[in-house]
């Protein structure tokens, strides 16, 4: 049977409540919540399979890896967090999880243009520092309907991306979507454009893509520039697509109307980070994937990667 080791299961397991056994019944299985560098090294020898959770396996870590290492699963979809090139070179398979939490990230990417709509967040906490003028007399927050409006959707060709123009679609809105791999269309009101003119039309811009050496600082504050200045952008993907300075920017002068961002540069963000105190921004601690349900789904899907190596049947390899 062969071994595995879960370096950070704290990062999935959070509330104690996952089921391992789809994992357990294939193979010998050591659990750590979490692991430092030097503790990676001790825990990985002897160990033929790694489980990760969006932790740090640099270069240096990786070529001091036994011969016994085989495979590294990481435990959801973005592999930024791995050095795959690394990997490779010491024939060591990368595989990740996609679609295990694509219907959860696009519920959230909903609720944020919901609450964009109606402003929510500001009028909650109106009431929360007891100020009740929104019950009273007219309060100036935006207010409007979503039919007709148009969503920009980056990286509009993956699962989630489709996900979220398929509900978008039934609250009647219009889709332009920018990606690499334009697929043949049989909708009239869903287009493929340039990210130019996706930034210059949207009134909501949401972004689906992996963090690469392509998409690192995609939105910077020249892309930011060509929203419109009632335009919502909106990220749970990776933070480091959109440049963080340049966000904080564009929407202390107004550049765009606000920011709901799941993931950010550093996370979590430091306390004096401005995203904090700003009212145009919702921010959430990279929830998208972590509903219960997702979570074990996850693992499941894990299994399946695990018990097809043992099989010499890969699948999701992204090295």
């Amino acid at each position: 049977m062969q071994n595995t080791v879960f370096l950070n299961s704290a990062k999935l397991n959070f509330d104690n409540r996952l089921d391992f056994s789809s994992i357990t019944k294939l193979t010998t299985f050591t659990n750590y919540e979490e692991s430092s560098d030097k503790e990676i090294l001790e825990r990985v020898k002897d160990q033929s399979i790694i489980i990760t959770k969006e932790l740090p396996l640099s270069r240096d870590l990786i070529s001091q890896f036994p011969p016994s290492v085989k495979l590294i699963c990481e435990a959801g979809t973005g592999y930024n967090n791995i050095d795959i090139v690394a990997a490779r070179e010491k024939n060591i398979t990368v595989c990740n999880v996609p679609s295990y939490s694509t219907e959860a990230v696009a519920h959230l990417v909903i609720t944020y243009i919901l609450n964009f709509s109606s402003s929510l967040i500001q009028r909650q906490m109106m009431i929360k520092q007891k100020n009740f003028d929104d019950f009273n007399k007219h309060v100036d927050f935006p207010h409007f309907e979503l039919q007709n409006k148009t969503l920009g959707v980056i990286g509009g060709g993956g699962a989630i991306g489709q996900a979220v123009i398929k509900i978008a679609l039934a609250l009647g809105m219009n889709i332009l979507i920018y990606s690499r791999t334009p697929k043949p269309l049989d909708n009239p009101n869903v287009r493929f454009v340039s990210l130019d003119d996706l930034l210059k039309q949207s009134d909501f811009v949401t972004l689906h893509c992996p963090l690469t050496a392509d998409t690192l600082h995609l939105i910077d504050k020249d892309r930011l520039n060509l929203m419109k200045p009632s335009a919502f952008i909106i990220n749970t993907s990776r933070g480091s697509i959109i440049k963080e300075t340049d966000i904080i920017e564009a929407l202390q002068n107004g550049k765009i109307a606000g920011a709901a961002l799941d993931v950010q540069e550093q996370e979590p963000p430091e306390p004096t980070n401005p995203l904090f105190y700003m009212e145009n921004v919702i921010l959430t601690p990279h929830i998208g994937w972590r509903r219960f349900e997702s979570r074990q789904r996850l693992i499941k899907l894990m299994a399946v990667n695990i018990e097809s190596f043992i099989q010499g049947k890969l699948i999701n390899v992204v090295n």
